[in-house]
This record gives structure tokens, sequence and C-alpha cells, in this order.
């Protein structure tokens, strides 16, 4: 037994030591990409590019289902944006609520009969298009039946009539430059950039007006709060570090930019997987590298894309468990993918760490909490036996655990640094205490949490449940 109890710790050292080996090595990655990005804004010249006229269009799709609360405030942001060629479609897929009828109100649009100009297959009906009648906004609206995100973005493919399509949520709002700088990598190497991919932050607790993020604040409550430092690890840790390994895997659904040519080659959204952002961009990577096609999916640190996110538990979990399930079902349809040389870095990097590191974490973890809990039991015992080694010491994983939370608390205080040094978007000191503060608070609970219900998507996986895009519940921006 104690022969036993000395090979699973030190499967458990091991595991641990090599998650947090990898994360220090995509911080530093992180700072890296950071850094050359902020080096490289003085050469930029936005503003020559915005008057450039024959700059490539944009079509910023946005999925809808019952998004009333939110939906006018988004439309007024996406159709101020500061770009030069740019159309909104928005898809109402088949919401229950008032989402069609105010925008339409709000917008003064008319039903006209838009031909689409792709031919992805839908798995539900188009029932009208409508256009606004106001000169200032090149908006439509595609209604159609439900048929999930991904046939929503698919039936806005169809219908978009730019070169670029930018896929957003109907929640969420994008800073008046975001467009411009998510754009920018189509422009400087228009022969190679098939993707890119922008950053996504919490809006709860700001203040909007006219769909724009006008004072930005730490939300009051802590299910909110965790969140805003979970998005920025992700983003300017994860995504940034990704990017510069030439690895990058996820392009968030709330904001990210495609060519529409390859988005109509590789036939648009998966609508049975309900992780579709992802397995577009693992789709995209699958098909450009067995056409020996040298072409690249990057991450922009600086466009900001602004959200609500959940803010009671049941809704968070139902998120949560959908995006984790999603990623399952990603390695399931791509899993020869693992360690092919011929897939580069995706193949021999990047999918490996996400399925050891992010899509089995759940399991590896409960699986060392249980351990550590028999450890206990054990204690005291006659069947305690000592091997003379302090790997089945519960002291010494104790203090493991600890440093593992600790590292954590390093990794997200690194990303608020970054934050703080690159972009200063939280300029209260008060608020600052309170992105520290959450930095260890995550670790307390919400981690946990976070832990049970990614288990939950692996296990409707191994059950073949059936899914669905769900209602994520919005409480709406707070409005001056």
């Amino acid at each position: 037994m104690s022969e036993v109890l000395l090979d699973v710790a030190i499967a458990f050292a091991v595991y641990f030591g090599l998650v947090n080996l990898s994360y220090l090595v995509l911080t530093g990655l992180a700072l890296a990409d950071l850094t050359g990005y902020r080096r490289r804004l003085d050469y930029a010249g936005y503003d020559e590019w915005f008057l450039d006229p024959n700059s490539r269009g944009v079509s910023v799709l946005m999925p809808a289902y019952n998004e009333a609360a939110s939906i006018v405030q988004a439309v007024h942001a996406m159709t101020s944006l500061r770009y030069p060629d740019l159309e909104v479609v928005v898809i109402d897929d088949g919401s229950a609520d008032d989402t069609s009828a105010v925008l339409i109100a709000e917008f003064d649009m008319a039903e006209v009969p838009l031909v689409p100009g792709g031919d992805i297959p839908l798995r539900s009906t188009v029932q009208s298009t409508w256009v606004s009648r106001r000169g200032s906004h090149n908006l439509a609206l595609v209604k159609k039946t439900n048929g999930g995100k991904a046939d929503a973005l698919n039936a806005g493919i169809n219908h978009a009539r730019k070169e670029l399509v930018c896929m957003v949520d109907a929640d969420s709002l994008l800073d008046p430059q975001a467009l411009l700088n998510v754009a920018r990598p189509f422009a400087d190497d228009p022969g190679r950039v098939v993707a890119a991919g922008g950053v996504v932050r919490v809006a709860n607790g700001s203040r909007v007006d006219r769909g724009r993020v006008t004072n930005l604040r730490m939300p009051r409550r802590w299910l909110a709060r965790v969140q805003v430092v979970e998005y920025l690890r992700a983003f300017l840790i994860g995504r940034a570090g990704w990017s510069r390994l030439g690895g990058l895997l996820i392009i968030s659904g709330a904001f990210g930019i495609f060519r529409k040519d390859v988005l109509l080659a590789a036939g648009g959204m998966a609508t049975d997987c309900i992780g579709e952002d992802a397995e577009l961009v693992v789709r995209l990577h699958r098909t450009l590298a067995e056409s020996h096609t040298e072409a690249g999916v990057v991450f922009v640190p600086e466009p900001v894309a602004w959200t609500e996110v959940p803010v009671t538990r049941q809704v968070l979990r139902l998120q949560r468990r959908r995006w984790h399930r999603g990623l399952a079902e990603i390695f399931l349809r791509h899993w020869d993918m693992l360690l092919r040389p011929r897939y580069g870095v995706i193949g021999m990097i990047t999918m490996p760490w996400f399925l050891l590191f992010e899509l089995l974490s759940p399991v590896v973890e409960f699986l060392g909490l249980a351990f550590f809990l028999l450890l206990l039991v054990l204690l005291g015992t006659e069947q305690w036996v000592d091997v003379g080694s302090d790997l089945v010491n519960p002291l010494s994983l104790l203090i493991m655990l600890t440093a593992s939370v600790l590292f954590s608390v390093f990794v997200t205080l690194t990303a608020l640094l970054a934050e703080e040094v690159s972009f200063r978007r939280y300029r209260g000191v008060p608020d600052l205490l309170r992105a520290i503060y959450a930095a260890v608070e995550e670790n307390l609970g919400y981690r946990q949490l976070n832990a049970w219900w990614r288990l939950g998507g692996i296990v409707e996986v191994v059950r073949k449940r059936a899914h669905h895009w769900g209602d994520m519940q919005r409480a709406g921006f707070d409005q001056t």
C-alpha cells in the first residue's frame, strides 16, 4: 500500500509541477508579446488607415437569442465603431422575447428581401430580413427560427456583404477603436492572416453611455469580481502567450474576425458542436496544414469587447459546463491531430497541453482532493505505513497545494500588472485593491466550484446527453 501511495503522490506532484511550469513559460511569452505590441502602436498609423478608401470591408455578425435587455446598447456601439467600411448584421435566432421588436423600433427598420451571398446550409429557416431606413446606420436584421448560435452565425455569414467577418456576442460592447485594431493584422500581412481574436473583458458594475463603457469599475458582487481577473488572466496571459508561440487554439465567440472566403470554404460553423467558436479555429488549423498553406491565427491584446458575465451560480454553472463540454467535443472530433508533426505547434504542443492541463484538469483536481482526504483518514490508524518519504506526508501535500494556489495568484497578479502597465483601464486605487483581493478570493471556493461545473461537462459528453445553446439571462448594462 505504501508503494502505491508513493507512486500516486509522485504522479500528482509531477502533474502540478508541469502545470505551473507551463504557465510560467506562457507568462513569459505573453509579456514579450504585449511588450512588442505596445512598441508597435506608435507606428501603427490608424488615422491614415481609417481614411483609406481601399480598406477591407467588415461585416459584424451579432447572433441574438432573448437579448432584449442589452441588444439596443450593443447595436448602438457596433454601428458607431470607427471603421471606414462597416455593416452590422443582427441574427435573431428565434427569440421568445422582444429582441427584434426593440431593434425595429429603435432603428426604424423596414422589411426588405435580402439575397444571401453565401450557400452554407442552415438547420433552420430564415423568416424575414430587415434594414434600417436611417442612412447613418448600415444595419440589417435577419429573423429566423431557432437553430442555435452556430446556425445563426452561418445565416449571418450567408448574408454578409464584406470581405471580412467579425463575430461578436449580442451582449457585447466594443471600444470605438476595437475594429481598427483587430482588423490591422489583415492589412499588415494580407496573404497570411486568416483569423484574429481580441480581448473580452467584464463590464458588470460599469457605466455605459450610448453603447460605450464610460466609467469602468470593479463589480461589487464576488461572482462577477472573480470573473474579471479570470478573464484578464485568460486573455492577457493565455491567449497572448499561445499567439506568441504560434499555437493559438481559441478565438472567443464574443469577439473574433475571419476572412469570409475561408469561412465559406470551411463550410461555416459546426452546428453539432457546442464549442463552435473553438472548433472552427481548430478546423481552420487542420485545413490549412493539410493543404500545406502557410497562414496564421493571431491574437491582438488591445481591441476590447465588453461583456456582461453571469452573476448567479445557476447561470454561470450552465455556461462553464457548456464551455467544457464544447472542449471535450472538439477533442473527440480532432483527436487524430494530437502529436502529429504535420499540424505543427497546434498538433505537437497546443492540443496536448489543452488535453492534459485544461480538459482533464477538473478530473485531476478532484482525484487529488480525494487522495489528500484519503491520507488524512489513514493518518493515525494502524493502516498508515511510514515509507520514509515526505511525498506521502499530508503536511507535505498541503504545502504543495498551497504552493499551487500561490502560483495561481502570482499568474493572476502578473496579468493585473500587465493590464496596469499597458492599458490601465482601472484607474482608482479602490478598484485595483478589489482586483488584487479577487485574485486571492478566486482560489477560495470559486476555483473548486468551477472545477465541479467543468467536470459536469465531461460527464454530459460521456453520457451523450442532448445539449442546446441555453438561455443566458441578462440584467442589462448600467445606463447613464
